[in-house]
């Protein structure tokens, strides 16, 4: 256990989340350690290649700075810490909900670091879940776009593409239980509850319990797509007819044709992917 005088804490900034309110934020972060006269280094442009000598990580970005910080040190052990400073900060909320800076600040530097699952897809790490069809679909044409904060990005894409977006066919085996190859919308794998700056897709995810909690979406007429996608929105949809709930350790999806997906909300493109839970991997302090 690190008490304040011991901590020495390595401030790992992504210079281009939330179009530069991580810099802000990360410099906020600095002059409260400098405040409280707690050891650091900040990592803005260059990352290191590891980081054994800090008792602490913090993260500043969104969930693709989180994203690319796990692919480059999966198998950290050092206790993490993500600031909100992208655009859709969704693994933040799972974890820190509503804290202000403040708040957050206080709690991270006195509680004790605890466990957190990851997942892996084919030879790529995520933390927050992976989305496959149309939330892949919305990933992929956002790529070059200036994100705004939030989910007002997502949601302008989301509104063009619930009209044209053509359903795909997908074999989908969960427990080593195969679907039948069918159509679906979405079929979403989730480590957290939230996703898209906040759509409750996995409203009762949690990221500690060893399992993701899948969701698969039939395919949907558009505009029962615009009916029901409010209700996604808010959490309500589990139970609705067109919705099959479950909770795996390993799920198995196949196209014949490249599947369209993201992780963390970074576009990834695969003819099959292979999903599995690495349970309590990470280390965070929350």
């Amino acid at each position: 256990m690190h008490n304040s005088e011991e901590k020495n804490i390595a401030v790992v900034c992504n210079a281009l989340a939330g179009n530069g309110r991580a810099v802000k934020l990360a410099e906020r972060i600095i002059t409260e350690l400098i405040t409280k006269k707690i050891q650091y280094s900040v990592f803005m442009q260059a990352w290191p290649q590891g980081f054994d000598t800090f008792s602490d990580i913090w993260i500043v970005g969104g969930d693709g700075t989180v994203n690319y910080f796990i692919n480059h040190y999966h198998d950290i052990k050092a206790p993490l810490v993500i600031f909100n400073g992208g655009t859709g900060n969704d693994f933040h909320w799972l974890l820190y909900g509503g804290k202000t800076f403040e708040e957050q600040l206080q709690l991270v530097l006195k509680t004790e670091p605890k466990p957190i699952d990851l997942g892996r897809c084919n030879e790529k790490f995520f933390i927050n879940g992976v989305g496959i069809g149309f939330e892949g679909e919305v990933v992929k044409s956002l790529k070059s776009k200036k994100k705004k904060a939030g989910k007002s990005s997502f949601m302008a894409v989301i509104l063009k593409k619930v009209f044209s977006y053509h359903s795909k066919y997908y074999r989908v085996t969960v427990n080593n239980e195969s679907f039948m190859s069918k159509k679906y919308l979405i079929i979403d794998v989730s480590n957290g509850s939230r996703a898209g700056g906040g759509f409750h897709i996995a409203p009762d995810a949690k990221a500690d319990d060893g399992l993701f909690d899948i969701i698969l979406v039939d395919a949907l007429h558009p505009l029962k797509r615009l009916r029901w996608l409010p209700v996604i929105e808010k959490g309500k949809h589990i139970g609705l007819s067109f919705i099959h709930h479950s909770r795996t350790e390993k799920i198995i999806v196949e196209s014949n044709q490249p599947i369209q997906s993201h992780l963390d909300g970074e576009y990834y493109s695969a003819d099959i992917l292979t999903i599995e839970i690495l349970p309590g991997k990470l280390l965070f302090r929350y």
